[in-house]
């Protein structure tokens, strides 16, 4: 099949049956209008590889562009031009699209060796398994984390040992795990989950049972899907213009007693190597690089969106209004700068692929989920009182037209258009989903404070401090 359409993507999910609770059992996912809005969105995708920016050829079939193993910047560029397009059907809300995962899968299947290390059947299931993913333009969904039951003890003590997932046996067929991931984000709606180790295991007896990496299709028996409350509220696009379309529902995952066929483990009893499984096969950077892209215009939807916001109420002239949007557009070029320099200062890897120079990706991965938090306010300082005085999509069409045109108006729009607009910023700054956008942000790449913690270990210093100590030196 190779790249499949919006119309392949809602039969694959019609054909399975995953057990997903949401304020009770959902009988079929499809028809359930939490998920409505999001599968659309989602076949919308997928009808868009119809584009050749989208999709490239190899030996006769086409393939989703984030499958294509770069060998040169340009590869990386083709990569980029794809992730952007996708990231802008939604203005970078959709964090889970596709191509978050193909990226590590491209990686995983070059590293091949890597895998081999532990165990030669390993490369040869990921090999397969990539393959299978790439033909069938499978939508992949991941989890990593574990049940916060207590936070100062190892897995190996969570919930007296029964609540992270876990290895309990293993057999000729395979292995059978019980315990809980979370979080799952479009779980209900993807069609394999991807379990990645936890990256902080320790070496030794007590966390071998927590070290394996395997795929199990979405509605695999024994799995339980627990989804959060939905941030939709069933109203129109022009009410809920993010929620109604963009509403990626999370999900803890639940196995009891499930068996994964040997052929989808990637990796078994060993801890230490679990550690690295991202960073030391070049996934983590082909996954920044597709982050970074999205997290970028994501960056230029807030600063479109203050832009107008400004200038259809007449603020865009005061200098603390036009420095928030000077700022905004700063960020902007700094995520365009750290990916194009991430491409030019990118190698061949030791596995043969050219892999994105992680020191820029690595900066934006530190900085930008605590910067994003300022984006909302920034509309919600633009908008003010302004977005709790938006009525119904309904109410401005009915008899209350010809008020709301006027006592809503905009500088130089009617009241209708003014409503509409700031219901966008509603959705990006107040609503119950900029919450949700705002803790996903914060936490995509993991707790910002280990995560500086580690930048700062790595970090090279000498050359800076060579500045300090010259300047010094000439005193003395």
């Amino acid at each position: 099949m190779a790249v499949r359409s919006g119309g392949d993507y809602r039969e694959s999910l019609a054909a399975m049956s995953p057990l997903v609770y949401l304020d009770g059992r959902v009988e079929s996912v499809p028809d359930h209008p939490a998920f409505t809005g999001i599968i659309d969105s989602y076949a919308d995708l997928y009808d868009m590889q119809g584009d050749d920016r989208l999709a490239f050829e190899e030996d006769g079939s086409r393939y989703a562009m984030s499958f294509l193993v770069p060998r040169t910047q340009d590869d990386l560029v083709r990569r980029r031009t794809a992730a952007r397009l996708w990231a802008e059907y939604s203005g970078g809300m959709l964090g889970r699209t596709g191509d978050f995962l193909n990226a590590a899968l491209t990686a995983f299947s070059q590293a091949g060796s890597w895998f081999a290390d532990a165990d030669a059947q390993f490369e040869k299931n990921m090999a397969a398994y990539v393959t299978w993913v790439r033909e069938n333009d499978i939508l992949l969904t991941s989890t990593v984390g574990s049940p916060q039951a207590n936070r100062s003890v190892s897995a190996a003590e969570q919930g007296g040992g029964e609540t992270t997932l876990r290895v309990v046996s293993q057999d000729s067929d395979g292995i059978v795990v019980s315990g809980a991931r979370m979080v799952a984000t479009n779980a209900p709606i993807a069609n394999e989950i991807l379990v990645m180790p936890q990256t902080v295991l320790r070496p030794g007896l007590d966390d071998m049972p927590y070290s394996f990496a395997f795929a199990v299709p979405a509605d695999i028996e024994g799995l339980t899907l627990i989804c959060r409350r939905p941030l939709r509220h069933g109203n129109s696009v022009v009410d809920e213009p993010l929620a109604a379309r963009f509403e990626e529902i999370d999900a803890v995952c639940v196995f009891t007693q499930v068996r994964v066929p040997w052929d989808r483990v990637f990796l078994l009893g060993h801890p230490a190597k679990s550690n690295g499984m991202l960073t030391q096969t070049g996934a983590t950077a082909l996954m920044a690089h597709q982050s970074v892209t999205r997290t970028t215009v994501k960056t230029e939807f807030y600063a479109g969106l203050l832009s107008e916001m400004a200038e259809a109420i007449g603020i865009d002239r005061y200098d603390h209004v036009r420095d928030d949007l000077a700022q905004a557009l700063v960020a902007v070029q700094m995520g365009k700068s750290a990916l194009r320099a991430a491409e030019a200062d990118g190698a061949v890897n030791e596995y043969g692929f050219f892999q994105p120079d992680m020191a820029p990706l690595a900066a934006v991965r530190n900085w930008f989920p605590r910067y994003f938090q300022t984006l909302p306010e920034k509309v919600r300082k633009f908008g003010a009182s302004g977005l709790t005085a938006l009525p119904y999509e309904s109410d401005t069409r009915g008899e209350l037209e010809a008020d709301i045109d006027r006592y809503l108006q905009g500088r130089n729009v009617p009241g209708h258009e003014r409503v509409h607009l700031f219901n966008l910023g509603f959705d990006a700054a107040v609503s119950s989903f900029a919450g949700r956008q705002a803790l996903y942000e914060y936490y995509f790449h993991g707790d910002p404070l280990p995560m500086s913690a580690a930048y700062l270990t790595a970090a090279d210093t000498s050359a800076h401090r060579q500045i300090v100590a010259k300047i010094l030196g000439r005193g003395r």
